[in-house]
């Protein structure tokens, strides 16, 4: 497969720190995960630094970004403080997502159109500092609309109702979510955003997504963690990679 044919697979070390953080000292160490992960085929890594820090710290993000030979996707809220960091690190992306304290995980995509003059003027300075600014949303026309007036260069498509539907059997519904899905990346790319995709994705949810051919990236993160426990970081990694390789393969064939 061509470079230009490549779905890149984004790896999210959130959880690494979460382990770490259980028990208040060092390890695991998120920095030497994300280096395994680079090592394993990872074409960049994620971190999510959240307002109460409740994983990932700010001296992690200082050694991500001494320590990585690739990308780092800075997922951040849309707040003073975060964006403040932004720009003193100036990583290669930043997805803005919502935050809500009390939420386990990300519940959903950011509410563009009802702050689209606040977020217009919140990224502006993330761009003009050298930053690729996604925004994290639903597969939602109106919000897909908003990202693009705002002048946000990509979108993160949410997952996460549709793995949450394939984990609990609810197939009719899996099938609708993964219909808007394909049906909103199409749209988005129409509009000349690049699209990525991400949040729930396991090895049985991957591949109908990675083979949507308007998606560039997917961001994966708890899933790999936790099977990491089982198979190793890398090897998890790998097999991830090779589902999503597979899944664009048949595409790519298909299209031709």
């Amino acid at each position: 497969m061509s470079d230009a044919g490549k779905l890149r697979l984004g790896v999210n070390i959130d959880h690494v720190a979460t382990v770490r953080n259980a028990r208040g000292g060092a390890y695991p160490d998120p920095v030497r995960a994300a280096k395994l992960a680079e090592a394993a085929g990872a074409d960049g890594i994620t971190a999510h630094l959240r307002e109460d820090r409740r994983h990932i710290s700010d001296a992690d993000i200082d050694g991500l970004m001494a320590a990585l030979k690739g990308p780092l996707n800075f997922e951040m809220a849309a707040t003073d403080e975060m964006q403040k960091i932004a720009l003193r690190h100036k990583p290669h992306a930043v997805c803005i997502v919502p935050e809500k304290r009390e939420e386990r995980t990300t519940e959903g995509g950011l509410e563009v159109a009802r702050e689209e003059n606040r977020l217009a003027h919140f990224i502006a300075p993330l761009r003009e500092a050298g930053c690729r600014v996604s925004i994290f949303i639903a597969a939602d026309k109106r919000q897909i609309e908003a990202a693009h007036r705002i002048g946000a260069e990509v979108i993160e498509l949410h997952t996460g109702a549709y793995c949450d539907a394939h984990a609990e059997g609810h197939f009719e519904e899996r099938d609708r979510e993964l219909d808007s899905l394909r049906e909103m990346s199409a749209f988005a790319q129409s509009l000349g955003l690049e699209v990525h995709a991400g949040h729930g994705l396991t090895y049985d949810t991957v591949k109908p997504v990675a083979a949507f051919p308007e998606v560039m990236e997917l961001n994966i993160g708890h899933f790999l963690i936790g099977e990491s426990i089982f198979r190793g970081l890398g090897p998890a990694i790998e097999e991830m990679r090779r589902l999503m390789d597979e899944a664009r393969g048949d595409t790519l064939r298909s299209a031709g």
